[in-house]
């Protein structure tokens, strides 16, 4: 490696809080009132959930009051986690049904950290309970849930900010300054985003009775009712459509929001996709183990691959994206990027920012993503800086439903074998009955589907 390639990495890693303060000085983030202190709720106590409130705790003045989960045993254990946490050391209040959370507390800001077939509902109703939000990705498991969740931000006039940290990952915002809008690249007309990692659950676990401390009605909610084979939580329940949109709508949401941030890119003009489960067959898992997808832009193609299966084309980045443009190549992931140049010229590296030595919390948090966690508190920041300033989250709602609804469609093109065309004013597939048909899924009773024209 050269010197000004270990030279740029130890700048990075000194002064990563410099670059978070120029990145969201636009926001007015130098500006924040600092000495407010937000009433915080958290819907999801789960291992992202928690993840996502303990970077709150570490950058704002807030004051947990209350938790929900179906879930008592993590319900209860993440209560005494946040007392630990927090400055006041009180254990918030715990809910199993967040409705009552609502309604019982007066909250600046609700974190969702639900699986996906959750996130419409509850940040609808926490947006119309006066609550600022910060919703998982993806945001939701239709297309139509998502149009719902921006009307409701606008009508209610609230901050809602989606969990695509990667617009707030420090090494990534340098090459969007450095490398892309520098014009390092050239004109950039094709573009390949991937994930391979084997993180597709998959067995035939025996349906057994539910355990008395999961509310399984609850956490199924608007989705349809498999019978009970095991707890859901952490992985098992993203492998299955019911609940989610399948490695596309899990990874590639994340991928493809970051490149259309990087060009300021909005919907697609058409999306196909084809696949399905071509090589793990044998167990109970109904999402795709291959994948591809083409989003269509102007003289411009995004282009999707995930296998569950098998290797990675680049051991370096299997999850990740690459822009190529006619002047040089930028492969970029969650852990670093690299600029090739076409022919002459200098490559440019650099890797992940940790803050470990500033958080030394971080270590020992259990399953933290330690190399997200930068991003997350930055995210977080940002957030809390369009709260003060009453503008637009670098995450925004809306962004985050182009993102979301996009890798929906796929799934769509997918499952009926053809292109799709998304008007977005119209709510409606162009010409095509049957694909606008499944804009919006059935959802079980009593639970009723949102309408973006009724929030």
């Amino acid at each position: 490696m050269d010197n000004f390639q270990i030279n740029r990495r130890r700048f990075l890693l000194g002064t990563s809080a410099s670059l978070a303060l120029t990145a969201f000085s636009a926001k007015g983030l130098n500006n924040l009132k600092l000495a407010k202190t937000y009433r915080v709720a958290l819907i999801g106590t789960g291992w992202y959930g928690k993840s996502d409130l303990f970077r709150l705790i570490q950058v704002a003045s807030v004051d947990v009051i209350a938790l929900c989960d179906v879930d008592k045993n993590m319900l209860e254990a993440a209560g005494k986690l946040v007392s630990q946490r927090q400055k006041s050391g009180k254990v918030p209040k715990l809910y199993g049904d967040y409705k009552k959370l609502l309604a019982e507390n007066q909250l600046d800001i609700v974190i969702i950290g639900t699986p996906d077939h959750w996130h419409s509902l509850m940040m609808i109703d926490a947006v119309k309970a006066g609550a600022h939000v910060y919703v998982q990705k993806p945001i939701s498991v239709d297309v139509i849930e998502g149009e719902a969740m921006v009307a409701a931000a606008r009508k209610y006039n609230k901050v809602v900010q989606v969990g695509t940290q990667r617009k707030s990952t420090p090494h990534l915002i340098e090459a969007k300054k450095n490398i892309v809008e520098a014009g390092l690249l050239g004109k950039i007309s094709h573009v390949e985003m991937c994930c391979y990692y084997s993180m597709r659950n998959n067995g035939n676990p025996p349906t057994e009775p539910v355990p008395a401390f999961l509310d399984y009605e609850m956490w199924t909610g608007p989705a349809p009712l498999r019978p009970y084979d095991g707890l859901p939580h952490i992985r098992w329940w993203r492998t299955f459509m019911e609940y989610g949109n399948g490695i596309t709508g899990d990874m590639c949401v994340h991928m493809f929001d970051t490149v259309r941030w990087m060009l300021k890119l909005g919907w697609p003009t058409k999306i196909s996709s084809q696949g399905g489960i071509y090589v793990q067959k044998e167990g109970k898992s109904n999402i795709s183990d291959t994948q591809s997808a083409v989003f269509e832009y102007p003289e411009l193609n995004c282009v999707w691959q995930h296998r569950t299966w098998g290797t990675p084309n680049n051991p370096a980045y299997p999850w990740s994206f690459t822009l190529y443009g006619e002047k040089g190549t930028l492969w970029a992931s969650t852990m670093a990027y690299d600029f090739i140049p076409q022919g002459k010229g200098e490559k440019i590296h650099m890797d992940v920012v940790y803050e470990k030595e500033k958080y030394p919390e971080d270590v020992n948090e259990e399953r933290i993503e330690l190399n997200a966690a930068p991003a997350t508190r930055l995210h977080m920041l940002d957030f809390i800086a369009a709260i003060e300033n009453g503008g637009r989250p670098v995450a925004d709602i809306e962004e985050g439903h182009i993102s979301t609804a996009s890798c929906i469609l796929a799934n769509i093109s997918m499952k009926l074998g053809r292109p799709v065309v998304y008007d977005s004013k119209k709510r409606e597939i162009v010409g095509d009955k049957e694909a606008t048909g499944l804009l919006q899924r059935s959802y079980r009773q009593p639970y009723k589907h949102p309408d973006p024209a009724k929030v």
